[in-house]
């Protein structure tokens, strides 16, 4: 007689990787409406890290926050997931110039901690690939 059912180790895995999944979801909606809500506290560190060519940066910098904090919102509907997670993707992508220019900020300048910049460039990666798995319903 056997003490557990078959296949139950796999539903268990299963259930195990669901609950998993909900919490990095929580945990996503909190980095990115926490971010989002830090661009409009704390504007200046990320207005400097801007590319300049993009110009209006300040407008950027509330814009991104905004999106930040609607896409992470929307990662809580399942409806909307899928979407937002995309939109996230698309977002990740569209500020990595910053990522790069606050590296060479903080190289040019020769400030600290100028290795986490570094750090942060595959870091988005990870973000990206982190966003995706929410892609599909």
């Amino acid at each position: 007689m056997e003490v557990f059912p078959r296949g139950w180790a796999v539903t268990q895995r299963k259930v195990n990787l669901g609950v998993m999944k909900q919490v990095m979801l929580f945990a996503m909606v909190i980095l990115y409406v926490g971010a989002g809500i830090f661009h409009f506290v704390k504007p200046a560190g990320f207005v400097k890290i801007v590319p300049t060519w993009l110009g209006h940066a300040e407008t950027l910098v509330f814009v991104s926050g905004a999106v930040e904090i609607a896409l992470g919102l929307l990662l809580l509907a399942p409806a909307t997931r899928p979407w937002a997670a995309w939109g996230l993707i698309a977002l990740l992508v569209a500020v990595f110039p910053a990522n790069i220019r606050m590296a060479v900020i903080y190289h040019e300048r020769h400030l600290p901690y100028f290795w986490l910049t570094l750090l942060r460039l595959p870091l988005q990666g990870v973000l990206i690939w982190w966003a995706w798995i929410y892609t599909r319903p």
